[in-house]
This record gives C-alpha cells, structure tokens and sequence, in this order.
C-alpha cells in the first residue's frame, strides 16, 4: 500500500515538474514576404529567392565600382558607378514585373471569354480552367498548366486556386480566381453572365489604361533621358585622367552627391507625378 502511493506521489510530482519546466515549442508566426520577393513573384521569377538577387546586386556593384577604380583612379567616381550598376539588377527585375503585368492585363478578357465558352458548352469549372493551358492565351497557360496537373494530383480545387494566385500574383488574376471561388462555393448559376460582365470590364480598363500610357511615354522617355545624360557624359570623361580626378577633392565629391541626390529626387518626383493608378492584389 506504501509502495502504490509513493508511486502516485512520484508521478503527480513529475506532472507538476513537465507543466513548469518542459520547453514549449514556439509558435510559428508567418511572416510577409519582403518587397524584393513580391517583385520577383510579381516578374514570374518567384523560384529566384531574394538572397541571390541582392547578392547579384552586391557583386555586380563591386565589380563596377572596381573597374571604374582601375580607369579612373577616382574613388568618388567608382563609388557612384557602383551603387548604379548595384541597382541595376533590381531595376532590370522591376521592369519585367511591370511589363508581365501590362501583358496579363491585355490577355485576361480573352482567358476571360474563353472560360465563359467553356461552361456554356457544359465543362465543369476546374476542367475549364485546365482548358486555358492549351487553348488561353500564351503567357498564362504555364500557369493553368501547373493548375491543371496540381488539380489532378491532390484534386483540392481552393487549395489549387490558392496556388494559381500564387503562380499568377497578378491583381486582375486574383478578381478572376476569388470570384470563380465563390462561385464554386455557392453554385453559379450566374457564372456565365458574371465572366462576360468581368470580360468587357476588363477590355475597357486595358483598353483606357494603354491610350493614358502611350501618351505618358514621351514625358518618362524623357524624364529618363535627362537623368540618364550627365552620368554618360561623366563616364566618357572617365577616361582623361587629368580632368576626372578633379572630382577626388572635397569639392568635386560635393558636386557629385548633390548631382547624384537632385537626380534621383526629381526622377522619382516625376515618376509619383506621372504614375498611373495601380490595382492591389485582394487577398494574396
């Protein structure tokens, strides 16, 4: 009997000793991708992880810096050609992201009418969506490919609109994908007229979108030439080392980094100036 509750005291004891001092596992907190991995998703490079992209930027800002040390032998001069050759990657990333994003929004309504036939003549919402991996437009059917095998393989169809999005990470594919998700969920009947109506929605917006762009060219064509004239008339001077070295004195680093800041805020004034409205993505 003494054994049976000496034993009963030694576990309640250890219960007591596990509820204070066993380490609980930490919770795992999801945390926002960062800008850099939502321009990379953005620009279809979403298997490019961030790291490798900064440290592109890293290695090629060094390795231009090093050059124009070697022909100019002028630390100002290397320094500010770095840190441009440094963003160029990035620059070069951005600019994809927005023309991929320029060419889904003119490809979208005929996916668009495309999905519409496809339920009117009796195919399922899924199988139509596999269907625009071989008769949608071009630049999105690598995407409804993906969607269609991930759509047989695990048969979860939110799950595989989660992973579209994903693939897509473009605000009108996301209008496209939630509303097709609701329709699924609630039934759709309306679901034809819902992507007709979607459809010229959309070929109006891309249609006005593209007139306000073609005649906002000229003025960012411009604004990137004046800011890109002087730094190609310092790097041709680059190359007489009597004259570019007067920018190693106090006052010619002076010169340089006011030059360098009245660029980059009046580019970047103009840019937010001139900037079209955007649309954010909905729940990606």
């Amino acid at each position: 009997m003494g054994a049976l509750v000496g034993l009963g005291l030694g576990l309640g004891l250890l219960l007591v000793w596990s509820a204070f001092f066993v380490p609980r596992t930490p919770k795992v907190v999801d945390r926002e991708p960062g800008r850099i991995t939502l321009i990379l998703a953005r620009a279809g490079m979403a298997h490019v992880s961030a790291t490798s992209l900064v440290l592109l930027c890293v290695v090629l800002g060094a390795a231009a810096a090093l050059l124009m040390q070697v022909v100019s032998r002028t630390a100002p001069i290397a320094l500010v050609f770095g840190l441009m050759a440094a963003y160029l990657p990035l620059a070069v990333v951005s600019a994809r992201a927005r023309r991929r994003q320029r060419e889904f929004a003119d490809v979208w309504p005929d996916a668009v009418d495309n999905l519409a036939s496809a339920v009117r003549a009796g195919l399922s919402l899924p199988d139509a969506l596999a269907g625009l991996a071989v008769r949608g437009p071009e630049p999105l059917r690598p995407a409804f490919d993906a969607f269609a095998l991930d759509y047989q393989v695990t048969g979860r169809f939110s799950d595989c609109l989660d992973r579209l999005k994903e693939r897509l990470a473009d605000p009108v594919g996301d209008r496209v994908v939630e509303g097709l998700r609701i329709a699924r969920e609630v039934g759709g009947g309306e679901l034809g007229r819902l992507l007709r109506n979607l459809s010229g929605y959309l070929r109006d917006d891309a249609r006005l979108r593209s007139e306000m762009e073609s005649r906002q060219a000229w003025t960012v064509n411009g604004a990137r030439l004046a800011v890109a004239a002087p730094w190609m008339v310092l790097l041709m001077m680059s190359f007489q080392g009597d004259v570019i070295r007067r920018y190693a004195s106090p006052t010619g680093t002076l010169i340089l980094v006011v030059g360098a800041a009245i660029c980059v805020v009046s580019y970047r004034l103009m840019m937010r100036i001139g900037r079209l409205p955007t649309e954010r993505r909905i729940l990606g």
